[in-house]
């Protein structure tokens, strides 16, 4: 029998694994040596966390990053083909979601190896959850355009899509950037256009709250100064 592919979610930050993380993560970490990894300190810090018994020399860690190349890639699953199972680790959250392990993924759907999605926090849909937006309707933008001028445009492109649409609009900017992206949103999106913050979830500092660009323009704004954040916005009939 071939080996699967388990999706192993990890934390969103310097937390206790098993507060956000349930036990199934934990076994089966225990059960697997073969990892692919963004970053092998990481991942070895993280399995030690989770796993402090487990016998770091055994580890295979085959890396997944912008210096791997696709050719090195297709042979990260061979272990399956002989039985053993893999799993995919991403540097915060779930795997695949935002996160380069899609193409690990996709390669186990091509070689009819069994995928196993696990349970775990992903900031995207946490945020979502936490908004007040429309669950039924939204979408993952990623990184918005790095020039100011780009940027601004596809702020009211979003802001005209959600309203056309009712569809809530998530986004998410480099962390040293996100100070930049709160003053272009205050500055660019109309005063009863919402915009939810989400900052640090599922950490101690966590911060989520939504207002309006008016009701943000007189409150108390949050440093998001290297701090992971999501970005909502949602602007209704």
């Amino acid at each position: 029998m071939k080996g699967s592919l388990y999706l192993i979610p990890t934390t969103l930050g310097d937390n206790n694994p098993l507060d956000v993380l349930p036990q199934k993560v934990k076994q089966i970490i225990e059960k697997c040596n073969h990892f692919i990894v963004e970053n092998e300190k990481t991942a070895r810090r993280f399995i030690k966390k989770i796993t402090p018994g487990k016998n770091q020399a055994d580890l295979v860690l085959y890396p997944l990053n912008k210096r791997v190349s696709n050719i090195e890639i297709q042979n990260y699953l061979d272990s399956c083909e002989t039985g053993i199972s893999v799993g995919l680790l991403s540097e915060a959250g779930v795997p695949a979601i935002a996160d380069p392990g899609a193409a690990i993924v996709a390669l186990a759907h091509k070689k009819n190896i069994r995928v196993v999605p696990l349970v775990g926090p992903s900031s995207i849909l946490l945020a979502m959850m936490s908004s007040g937006f429309n669950g039924q309707h939204f979408t993952f933008n990623g990184y918005l355009p790095i020039d100011s001028k780009d940027r601004k445009n596809t702020l009211k492109q979003l802001e005209r899509l959600s309203k056309d649409k009712n569809q809530s609009q998530i986004f998410i900017e480099t962390p040293y950037r996100n100070d930049k992206m709160l003053a272009d949103l205050l500055q660019v999106l109309h005063s009863d256009t919402k915009l939810c913050i989400a900052t640090d979830i599922t950490l101690e500092t966590e911060y989520i709250r939504t207002l309006s660009i008016k009701e943000w323009k007189s409150t108390a704004k949050p440093s998001l100064h290297k701090r992971p954040t999501i970005f909502i916005l949602h602007k209704f009939y």
